[in-house]
C-alpha cells in the first residue's frame, strides 16, 4: 500500500526549479497510461502538455524521498508513481488547470502549498 508521511516530514520542503530544455519523453506512454483507466491516462496527458511547470512543483505524496524522483515532472516517469497515487495525480490536476487560467509558476506552487502542504 501507499505510505504517506506525516505533515512534519515536509518541514523543509521546496519546489525545485525547472530544468531548461525539460521535455515530456520520459513521461510514461499513452498506451502505458490508458492501462490505468481513462482518468490516468487524462492526468498523463494533462502533464504531458506543461513538463515545464510539472517540473517546477514538487510532490507532497512521499515521492521526494524516492530515488529518480524530482518533481513531479518525473512522478509520471515509468518509475514514479503517479499512476497509481490519487495526491500525484490530484497536484497535476490542480496545476494543469491553473496553468491553463493563466497563472504564473510561483501562484501555482503557492495553490499547491495551500492544497497539499
Amino acid at each position: 500500500g501507499l505510505s504517506l508521511l506525516p505533515a512534519r516530514a515536509f518541514a523543509r520542503f521546496e519546489h525545485p526549479e525547472p530544468r531548461e530544455g525539460i521535455d515530456a519523453s520520459l513521461v510514461i506512454s499513452d498506451e502505458e497510461a490508458a492501462k490505468y483507466g481513462e482518468e490516468v491516462r487524462d492526468v498523463v496527458n494533462m502533464i504531458r502538455e506543461i513538463p515545464h511547470i510539472a517540473d517546477g512543483i514538487g510532490c507532497y505524496c512521499g515521492c521526494h524521498v524516492r530515488p529518480g524522483y524530482r518533481s513531479l515532472l518525473t512522478c509520471f516517469y515509468a518509475e514514479g508513481r503517479g499512476i497509481g497515487c490519487p495526491i500525484c495525480q490530484g497536484e497535476a490536476k490542480l496545476v494543469y488547470r491553473r496553468h491553463k487560467e493563466g497563472q504564473d509558476l510561483s501562484r501555482i506552487r503557492r495553490a499547491v502549498d495551500a492544497r497539499f502542504g
